[in-house]
C-alpha cells in the first residue's frame, strides 16, 4: 500500500498507525527530514522500518527504524576524506546563507579538522565585484591548497571564473544538475562525487534496472536510483535476522554503521571541458 503525509507529526503517526493496522510487515518512508524526526522521537516503530533521509538532529533511533537516504552532508565528509587523502591541508570554504549550504559547511569543516587538517577562511557567497576581487587575490597569496564549494550548480558557476585553473575546486553533487555540455563548461576543472546511476551508465546494477524518462532531471533521477536501492535493502530487511552485506547499488557503495543507519560512498568525478569524467570506483575494493 502508498500512504501519501505531509510534514505534521501527527499526521505521520496516523499514517504510520494505519500502515501497521492494516497488516504491514515492512515501512519505507518517510521521506522529509522533519517526518523523519517525528517517526524517530516517537514510539511508533513495531516493525522494521527504513526511513528515506534522516533526522533533523542526531538522536538515538528506535530499534526497528533504520536510515536511508540522499543526505548531501554525507558527499561533503566524503569529499573531505577524498581530498585529504590527495595531500591536501588547508581547505578555503565558500558558503551561502541557506539552511542546506550551512550544513555542507559544517559536515565538511568537522570531517576536514577531524583529519588533522585546516581552514585558513572561510568566504561567504556574494556577487559583489570587489568582494570576489578579493577572493581571488586571497587565492593567489597561497594559503589554501583547496577550495570546498559549498554551493549549488548557479552560484558555483558564477563564482567558478575568480576561482583560477591552479586550484584544485571540490563539490558535493549539487554542481552536477545536468548532462549538456554547455551547462557544465562553466564548472570546467571542478572534483564533484555522485552516484553511478548518473556517472556509470555501464555499472552492473545500473544496467540491470530500465530508465525512466529520459528527460527528467538529475535531481529526479536520483530520487528514482533511491528508489531501486531502498528496495533491495528492504527485502534484506525482511528476512529473519537479516545481517546487512555491504551493497553495490545504484545510489554508492551502501554499507550499514552501528546505528542503523546506511553510508553510501559516491563515486568522485571532475568536470570536464563540460564533460563529467568518473575518476574511480565508489570503492576501490
Amino acid at each position: 500500500m502508498i500512504i501519501a503525509t505531509g510534514d505534521d507529526p501527527f499526521d505521520i503517526a496516523q499514517a504510520y498507525e494505519r500502515a501497521v493496522q492494516d497488516g504491514a510487515r515492512l515501512v519505507i518512508g518517510p521521506l522529509t527530514r522533519s517526518a523523519v524526526s517525528a517517526l524517530a522521537g516517537s514510539n511508533l516503530v513495531s516493525v522494521p522500518t527504513l526511513a528515506l533521509n534522516a533526522p533533523e538532529v542526531e538522536v538515538s533511533l528506535p530499534p526497528e527504524l533504520h536510515v536511508f537516504g540522499l543526505q548531501l552532508e554525507n558527499e561533503a565528509k566524503q569529499i573531505a576524506q577524498i581530498a585529504s587523502e590527495k595531500g591536501r591541508r588547508r581547505a578555503l570554504v565558500v558558503t551561502s546563507d541557506s539552511a542546506l549550504s550551512k550544513r555542507l559547511t559544517q559536515a565538511f569543516v568537522d570531517e576536514w579538522t577531524r583529519r588533522g587538517n585546516e581552514v585558513v577562511y572561510q568566504f561567504q557567497y556574494t556577487t559583489d565585484p570587489s568582494s570576489l576581487n578579493k577572493l581571488r587575490d586571497m587565492l593567489a597569496i597561497g594559503s589554501a591548497d583547496m577550495v570546498f564549494l559549498a554551493l549549488d550548480a548557479q552560484r558555483a558557476k558564477l563564482l567558478r571564473s575568480y576561482l583560477g585553473v591552479s586550484m584544485p575546486i571540490y563539490a558535493t553533487s549539487l554542481v552536477h544538475t545536468s548532462t549538456e555540455t554547455l551547462s557544465n563548461y562553466e564548472l570546467n576543472g571542478v572534483f564533484f562525487v555522485d552516484m553511478p546511476w548518473l556517472l556509470s551508465p555501464d555499472h552492473p546494477a545500473v544496467m540491470s534496472y530500465a530508465r525512466p524518462d529520459s528527460t527528467q532531471s538529475n535531481e529526479l533521477q536520483r530520487f528514482y536510483a533511491l528508489g531501486v536501492d531502498a528496495y533491495r535493502i528492504a527485502q534484506d530487511m525482511l528476512k529473519p535476522g537479516a545481517e546487512f552485506a555491504p551493497l553495490d547499488g545504484v545510489t554508492g557503495y551502501i554499507t550499514m554503521d552501528r546505528d542503523r543507519r546506511f553510508v553510501r560512498e559516491l563515486i568522485p568525478a571532475q568536470f570536464v571541458q563540460g564533460e563529467t569524467k568518473p575518476l574511480g570506483d565508489a570503492r576501490q575494493r
